[in-house]
C-alpha cells in the first residue's frame, strides 16, 4: 500500500492518514458550527466563532487542559493536508466574493475608494513602524527560528501587519449583512482589494529586504506581470468566458451542467495558479476572475447556489479553525506584553478605521457612512495571519508579538459588526441590513 513519509522518517499507511484526517474534520466542523452559531447570538459573523473555535481547540485551551487527547486528535502529520484544504476553500471564497462585486457605483465614488485604499495602507503602516521601536526593548530577542530578531525587519513587518484588510473575511461579513451590491459596499470592497494588492506587494518587498536579497527589478517585474495579467483577463479571457458561460446557462436551462462547471472551476484554479506564480498569492487570481464575471447576473446566481452551502459547512470552518489551532496565548506570559497588545490594538484601529473613515468622509459619504466604511476596512481576519506567519517564519516576529497580532486580528473582526449596526441608521445600508437580520440563519452562513 502507498505510504506518505513524515519529517521524522516514519510513515503512515493511506488508510491511517485518512482516519486521522476524518477525526480532525469531524471535530473541526462540529466545533466551528457550534461556535459560529453562538457568535450569531451575539451579533457576530461566523468567522469570529470559527477563529475562536480554533483557539479553544489549540494549545491555548484544549491542548493545555487535555494534552494527551489533543496530541491524538490533532496529529501534526497531516498538517499539509489541511493546509491545502484551507487554501482551496479560501480560493473558492474569494471567487464568490468577486462574483458579488458591483462596479456600477465605483466610477462615481472612485475618489473615496482610492482615498480609503491609500490612507488605509499608509497610515497603519506608519503607526505600526512607529510603535515598533517603542516596544522593541520589552520583547524576547530570539525568534522561533532560534536566531536573533533583526530590528529593521521587525519594524518593517510591524508596519506591514498593520496595513492589511482581510478581503475574504470582509466579503463574508458583507454577504451576511446583505450589503455587497450597495454603493458603500462596492466602494469598501474596492478599496480593500486595491489596498491588499498594495499590501501583498509591500509584503514581498519587505520579505526581500529582510532576507538581504532585495532585487528592485524583481519587484518591478512582479508588478508588471500582475498588470499584464489583469489586462489579459479584462480584454481577452473575460469576454471569452462570458460568452461561453452565457451559452452554457442557456443550454442548461438556467443552470450550468457538469462539463461547463468543470471548465469554470478549472479557470478559477488556473487564475489562482498564475497569480501564485507571479508572487501576489493565489487568492487574487480567483478574485480577479470573479470580478471580471461579476456583471453576469445569471452566472453569479448559479455559482453562489452551487458553492454557498459547501463553502460554509466544509471548507471555511477548516480554514478559519485550523489557523486558530496554531495560536498559543501562553506566549503572553508577562503583564507588559498585555500592555503592548493594547498599544498595538489602538494603533491598528486608529490607523485603519480612523484613516479610512476620514478618507470616506472627504470622498463624499456622510459621517455615519464614513464610520461604517472605516469599521469594515478595519476587518483584518486571516489575511493578517498570512502576514504574521511569514514574519514568524523569517524570524522577524517573536512568538509574543505573533500572538498579539493574532488577537488584534480577532478583536478587529469582533468590532466590525457592532459598529456597523450602531451607525447604519439613516444610511443606505439600513434597509439591506434589516432585511438580512430578519431572516433566521443568515448570520453564520456565507
Amino acid at each position: 500500500m502507498p505510504t506518505i513519509l513524515l519529517g521524522d522518517g516514519a510513515s503512515l499507511q493511506n488508510e491511517q492518514i485518512v482516519f486521522i484526517v476524518l477525526i480532525q474534520l469531524a471535530v473541526i466542523i462540529l466545533a466551528a458550527r457550534a461556535l459560529a452559531a453562538s457568535s450569531a447570538r451575539f451579533g457576530q459573523p461566523a468567522v469570529v466563532g470559527e477563529i475562536a473555535a480554533g483557539i479553544l481547540l489549540g494549545p491555548s485551551c484544549f491542548g493545555r487542559l487535555c494534552p494527551g487527547l489533543s496530541a491524538v486528535i490533532f496529529d501534526h502529520s497531516v498538517d499539509v493536508v489541511f493546509g491545502a484544504l484551507s487554501e482551496l476553500g479560501l480560493i473558492l471564497l474569494v471567487f464568490v466574493v468577486g462574483l458579488e462585486f458591483d462596479f456600477s457605483h465605483v466610477r462615481q465614488w472612485g475618489k473615496a475608494a482610492v482615498g480609503m485604499s491609500v490612507v488605509g495602507t499608509c497610515l497603519p503602516f506608519l503607526l505600526g513602524a512607529g510603535i515598533a521601536p517603542l516596544i522593541w526593548p520589552y520583547l524576547e530577542p530570539i525568534a522561533a527560528t532560534g536566531r536573533p530578531v533583526p530590528f529593521l525587519g521587525f519594524v518593517l513587518f510591524m508596519g506591514t501587519a498593520m496595513s492589511i484588510t482581510a478581503v475574504p473575511v470582509l466579503g463574508r461579513i458583507m454577504v451576511e449583512l446583505n450589503i455587497t451590491r450597495t454603493r458603500l459596499g462596492a466602494v469598501v470592497i474596492s478599496a480593500a482589494a486595491v489596498g491588499d494588492a498594495v499590501g501583498w506587494t509591500l509584503l514581498a518587498t519587505v520579505s526581500s529586504i529582510v532576507q538581504a536579497n532585495f532585487q528592485p527589478w524583481r519587484t518591478v517585474g512582479m508588478i508588471g506581470a500582475t498588470l499584464g495579467f489583469f489586462l489579459l483577463m479584462l480584454f481577452a479571457i473575460g469576454p471569452i468566458m462570458k460568452r461561453f458561460l452565457r451559452r452554457a446557462i442557456v443550454r442548461g436551462g438556467g443552470d450550468l451542467q457538469s462539463g461547463s462547471l468543470a471548465i469554470l472551476y478549472a479557470a478559477v484554479f488556473l487564475c489562482a495558479m498564475i497569480t501564485n506564480r507571479i508572487g501576489i498569492f493565489a487568492v487574487f487570481g480567483a478574485f480577479l476572475l470573479g470580478t471580471v464575471l461579476s456583471s453576469e447576473t445569471a452566472v453569479r446566481d448559479v455559482m453562489t447556489s452551487h458553492l454557498r452551502a459547501f463553502l460554509t459547512v466544509i471548507f471555511l470552518p477548516i480554514f478559519f479553525t485550523y489557523t486558530g489551532l496554531r495560536t498559543d496565548m501562553g506566549a503572553l506570559h508577562v503583564p507588559v506584553h498585555w500592555l503592548i497588545f493594547v498599544g498595538i490594538l489602538v494603533c491598528a484601529v486608529l490607523g485603519k478605521m480612523g484613516g479610512c473613515a476620514f478618507a470616506a468622509r472627504i470622498g463624499g459619504f456622510s459621517s455615519r457612512e464614513a464610520i461604517c466604511a472605516g469599521a469594515m476596512m478595519n476587518t483584518r481576519g486571516l489575511m493578517e495571519l498570512v502576514v504574521v506567519n511569514v514574519g514568524r517564519e523569517l524570524g522577524v516576529i517573536p512568538d509574543s508579538v505573533f500572538c498579539m497580532l493574532v488577537l488584534m486580528s480577532l478583536v478587529t473582526n469582533v468590532m466590525t459588526m457592532p459598529l456597523v449596526l450602531t451607525f447604519m441608521p439613516g444610511t443606505e445600508l439600513e434597509p439591506f441590513i434589516r432585511e438580512s437580520r430578519s431572516k433566521p440563519g443568515v448570520v453564520g452562513d456565507l
